[in-house]
């Protein structure tokens, strides 16, 4: 699908977008409960993966109401009804295969677009020294169990959904279990958030110093009726309008939320007022808006930007690439970025959303500046289907061509 986007400002209201980060554990938890709802789902790519999964690796049975799903019953113990589609979501596939491992039968999780290259060998690792099954085939991956209670080693700094997918899996095993985690800790809002969704349906993990995490074992799900707060990550692209001469007030946010993504509030500040160092470790998501805002504004200095790399695309790679087509500098190194200010000027060629929904958001808001046209576009579907339905509204004048 290609958008084209003109030259426009937006201004209304808009009720921020479910929290897809919050949305995925809420899910499995309730999965694992059984007789729960959750509430103000929506349906993206991603958040149906993981319903998917509940389904064949969890046996969950549950009925939709709207953007409301309510379970009935679930058997993490039993066989997995199917193989588990994880689709392109890394949090799914991440956050499933310590749950198959909970069982002692083999399991199947297939992956789309770049899923299967991104780093799994945290899991392989543990799965090599406990003498379980791990294995890359083509395209999925199968595993075997069962996991055995105990210590768990995890780097920091790869991804902390590895993390929170052990928090899930942990609290089921007979025996108690630390996970102890080797600094530097990245994202560690994120496993916030998952520590928050255990407590709504009765599970406890909690820290014990800086850097581990003590986990119970036998312990049970509890049915709960949640809520799923809205989204800062999306919220952030609805917002970035505001700098640039819109009016949009974004409702529904959680202001005591836990989301590491609530950053932008300030980072946008930052940007509007000159050229800040701002440090990305635990919002990577946030990078490709505030390379966007920061190209029309004064320019950046991103740090802690390595895991950019492994994401949806190289997301700090395709974003200089994208910006270059603006007439902007950009310079990506190892561990960090600079984005130079004061160059922009409307886009020589198309502009490619690279298969990266947060690359096709970001390109949308910087072409309501300049005008601009999106190929691609139908990647924001991952994260957020009605993106592009939703700027229309507050005044933004797109028109689309193509599936």
């Amino acid at each position: 699908m290609n958008v084209k986007i003109e030259k426009s400002k937006a201004c209304g209201e808009v009720f921020a977008p479910p929290s897809k980060s919050f949305a995925h554990r809420l899910i499995i938890c309730a999965a694992l409960a059984g007789e729960s709802r959750v509430q103000n789902l929506a349906e993206s790519e991603d958040i149906l993966a993981t319903l998917d999964c509940a389904s064949a690796c969890l046996g969950a049975k549950f009925s939709k109401d709207g953007a409301d799903v309510a379970f009935s019953e679930s058997d993490i113990y039993g066989k997995a009804r199917g193989a588990l589609m994880c689709r392109e979501s890394g949090s799914t596939m991440r956050f499933f295969i310590p749950l198959c491992l909970v069982k002692d039968t083999e399991c199947k999780l297939y992956g789309a677009g770049k899923l299967l290259s991104r780093p799994m060998s945290v899991y392989e690792n543990i799965c090599r020294e406990q003498g379980l099954t791990f294995s890359h085939e083509g395209d999925h991956i199968r595993v075997c169990g069962p996991l055995k209670a105990g210590k768990f080693t995890v780097p920091g700094n790869i991804s902390s959904q590895f993390i929170s997918g052990l928090m899930f899996a942990l609290p089921l095993l007979s025996g108690d279990s630390e996970i102890e985690i080797v600094p530097p800790l990245d994202s560690k809002p994120y496993i916030d958030i998952t520590m928050e969704a255990l407590a709504a349906f009765g599970v406890k993990a909690e820290w014990r110093g800086e850097y581990t995490i003590a986990i119970a074992g036998a312990q049970k799900y509890k049915s709960s009726d949640m809520r799923v707060e809205g989204d800062y990550s999306n919220a952030a692209f609805l917002e970035a309008f505001n700098l640039f001469g819109g009016n949009v007030n974004v409702c529904g946010l959680n202001g005591n939320s836990v989301q590491g993504d609530k950053a932008y509030l300030w980072q946008f500040r930052a940007l509007a007022e000159g050229t800040p160092e701002i440090n990305i470790s635990d919002c990577p998501d946030l990078a490709p808006i505030l390379m966007s805002v920061a190209a029309a504004k004064n320019g950046v200095h991103l740090t802690g930007t390595a895991r950019l790399k492994i994401k949806e695309s190289d997301r700090g790679a395709v974003m200089a690439e994208e910006l270059s087509k603006f007439g902007v500098p950009v310079t990506v190194n190892e561990d960090d970025i600079i984005v130079e200010g004061g160059h922009l000027r409307a886009p020589s060629e198309v502009l490619s959303g690279h298969n990266d929904h947060r690359v096709v958001m970001s390109m949308a808001v910087l072409s309501s500046l300049t005008g601009g046209e999106i190929e691609g576009a139908e990647a924001c579907r991952k994260s957020y289907p009605d993106f592009f339905e939703v700027i229309k509204k507050l005044g933004i004048e797109v028109t689309q061509s193509g599936n």
